[in-house]
């Protein structure tokens, strides 16, 4: 007879990918032990072996579970959108508050893909691709005419993520300039001057 789950299995495994995320932004996948990990949960490492397999498969849910944010921010925007702009703007401004609180994540993201096994890093790879995809759809329809350039438009999209994606190694959130100025000024800067 299979054992039933806890009511709080899900809440638990979350516990475990927030102090995983911390604990491997920190101090690099390859270096982090999971008795560490126990430590940081303050449970045993039996516990973490009951809601994870492997090291890689609690590195794999950190980083699905941030693509899946991110996911959700650009396919949160639709097409019907009565203001292209304004719709670009908008996904900006999703991307960069899904990276509140998530400083850990997208560093362990940027940083530890390589630690996953292929199939796990294929499937993290293809996330990143449909998320560079939809915001270029995002951006020629605010901006038709870049459709007519694809490396113009790969160029900017490419940029328009080298600015959301490092924002975390420098933005203070508590500083002169809001979450949301700073998402304005960067779909500003992408939507500008060819």
């Amino acid at each position: 007879m299979a054992r039933t789950q806890a009511a709080d299995y899900d809440t638990k495994r979350e516990a475990i990918t927030e102090h995983a995320a911390r604990l491997f932004a920190r101090r690099g996948f390859a270096a982090a032990s999971l008795s560490e990990l126990a430590d940081r949960c303050k449970v045993s490492k039996s516990l973490i072996y009951h809601y994870y397999a492997s090291k890689e498969a609690i590195l794999s849910d950190v980083m699905n579970d941030h693509m899946d944010e991110l996911l959700d921010a650009v396919e949160s925007v639709g097409e019907n959108a009565q203001d292209k702009e304004d719709g670009f703007q908008k996904v900006t401004q999703d991307l960069l508050q899904r990276y509140v609180g998530a400083a850990d994540k997208q560093k362990v993201l940027l940083y530890e893909l390589d630690s996953l096994p292929r199939d796990v890093k294929s499937e993290i790879i293809a996330k990143q691709r449909k998320i560079i995809k939809r915001v270029e759809e995002l951006l020629t329809l605010a901006r038709p005419h870049f459709a007519k350039d694809r490396a113009t438009l790969r160029a900017k999209t490419m940029l328009y993520f080298g600015m959301l994606n490092w924002s975390h190694t420098w933005f203070k959130p508590n500083g002169e300039v809001s979450r949301n100025d700073l998402a304005k000024m960067a779909a500003d800067m992408t939507l500008g001057s060819d």
